[in-house]
Formats: structure tokens, sequence, C-alpha cells
């Protein structure tokens, strides 16, 4: 397991470099960086003198060939260095994020804890009770919520939560309170899909000759469940999980927006008002890495809830 791991985080370092070659060309062809950095238009930098333009490119390095500055770029990442704001006063780019990135972990936790509480039990509820009614029920949350927009629920639970019965705040952080209808409105969405991945795996672990060996052996319905059946058809379920956790901390953009919840989201979303290439690039780079590192962790879960699953 040891050599595997080891195997897959070699792997990794092509893929992130891959990653941060793909941002760096894409936010250049988006526009003129001498225009982010002056807050304009591309065709404002066209009308300044050219003495005044080539002065700020030298200043950027944007004088220099495009792999010239790919390389710089690289070896000021590996150095910490990801570049200066150009709409929080020349703040390091990093630094914001790490900033932010407690309240995005917060909210992605409180997320995760609704979405298991809701998608764990209902998905086993769904599945023990086959085409009966608590499966028709789960079945239809999880359809309604996996195509409910979540910007949508966000509203609502606002409109009924905030402004009708006046119980919890509208926007913003720093009290638990604060933290209820985001972490809700994030968790329910997810929650819709995690219970149909369990549902669906758990009934076909039930139809498997050794689950029905079991119950012919007379073991108790909850014993078959949770020591027999329920170890391989989580396997789904965790793969899923495991996958959305890199997504939620690398900000969850719409719901912070909504919330007004200061987290990296926000941060992503202001940047890209504002033409921040160093904290869009950050911010990108972050949340990839996250989700490859997300991928390379459910692959050693697997092996902790089957042990037979070995990797070379």
């Amino acid at each position: 397991m040891t050599v595997y791991v080891f195997k897959r985080l070699l792997q990794v370092i092509p893929t992130l470099v891959g990653i941060t070659l793909l941002v760096f060309v894409v936010l250049r062809l988006a526009g003129d960086p001498v225009a982010a950095y002056l807050g304009g238009e591309d065709a404002e930098v066209a009308a300044l003198p050219v003495e005044q333009v080539a002065a700020i490119r030298q200043k950027l390095g944007l004088d220099k060939p495009v792999i010239v500055q790919y390389l710089v770029y690289v070896g000021n990442i590996f150095r910490g260095d990801f570049g200066r704001s150009l709409i929080y006063q020349g703040r390091g780019a990093f630094g914001l994020l790490i900033e932010r990135l407690p309240n995005t972990a917060t909210l992605a936790g409180a997320a995760l804890v609704v979405a298991i509480l809701i998608s764990f039990p209902g998905g086993i509820l769904a599945a023990l009770f086959k085409n009966r009614w608590p499966d028709t029920l789960v079945n239809v949350y999880s359809v309604i919520g996996d195509a409910m927009p979540s910007f949508w629920l966000g509203v609502m639970l606002i409109l009924f939560f905030s402004v009708e019965l006046r119980w919890l705040p509208v926007s913003g952080s720093g009290t638990f309170k604060h933290l209820i209808l985001p972490a809700l409105t994030l968790g329910t969405s997810i929650a819709a899909l995690l219970t149909r991945l369990m549902r669906g795996g758990l009934v076909e672990v039930m139809s498997l000759d050794y689950v029905r060996t079991a119950k012919a052996k007379g073991l108790a319905p909850r014993t078959v469940v949770f020591k027999h059946a329920l170890r391989n058809a989580v396997l789904s379920y965790v793969t899923l999980l495991g996958l959305a956790i890199p997504g939620l901390l690398g900000g969850s953009v719409i719901i912070e927006r909504i919330f007004a919840w200061p987290g990296v989201g926000l941060l992503f979303i202001n940047a890209l008002g504002g033409r921040d290439m160093a904290v869009i690039q950050t911010v990108v780079i972050f949340t990839s890495a996250l989700v490859v590192l997300g991928n390379l962790l459910v692959d050693i879960v697997y092996t902790l809830i089957d042990p037979r699953i070995q990797y070379r």
C-alpha cells in the first residue's frame, strides 16, 4: 500500500503541473494582464502611451517570452509566492485563500454532516423497504433534491426562515445561526445523490448469494445488513463523498454568494469580477490539488473498508 501511495503521489506532480499550465494560458487568453492590472479593459490599454504600457509590462514581467513567464510563475509557487492581489491592496493571493479557508471548511463540514445524516439512514431505509412507501418517499426526495437548483433552495429557505419566521439571519457569519441555512442548502443538494447511491448499492448487495446465505443461517436482519451487506454497499457512497469534499473546500461559489459567507467561493467570485488573476489562479490550483488528493484518499479508504482490495 505504501508503494502504491508513493506511485500515486508521483503521478500527482505532472497532473498539477498540467493544471498550472492550463490555468496560466487560459487566463492570458481571456484578456491582457496589463488591463487587469490597471482595472480597465483591453481597449483602454491600447489608448495609453506605448512607453507607459511597456514600463508596466516590464514591471509585471510580461516583456519576457510566455514560456519564461510560466517558468517564473511555477518557480514562485514552489517558494510559496502565488502572486499579489490587484483588488485586495496588493496582499498575497495565497494568504487571502488561507484566511478564507477556515470559513469554507466550517461550511463544508457542516454540509457534509447534513448530507450524511440525511442520505445514510435514508438510503438504508429505502433499500430495506424496497418498492414500499418508505422507498417511494426516499426516491421522490432524491429526484427532487437532485433536480432542484441549490440557489433556488437557498433563496426559499431565506424567505421562509429569515424573512417570514425571523428565526435565522439572512446572511453573513459569526454565529452558529449564520451557518444553519447555507449548510442545509448545500447539504441537501449533496444528500440527494448520496441517498440514491446508498440505496442502489445496498439493494444490489442484498441480492447476492453470501447475503442470502447469511439470512438462511438465521442471523438477525440487523447483523445481515450492518455486518455483511453494508461494508460492500458503501463503496460507491464513499467514492462520491470523498470526491465531494475537495469541491466543498474549494469553495461553494453559489451558496457563499447567496448567503454572503466569507469563504473561498466568495473570494473567487470577487476575483473574477475584478479580473484578479493571481487570486483566480490560486483558487483554481488549490481546488484542483484537493480533487487530486481526494481521489488518493478515497483509494486508501477503500482498503480500510474492504481489506480484499489491494493496490499495486
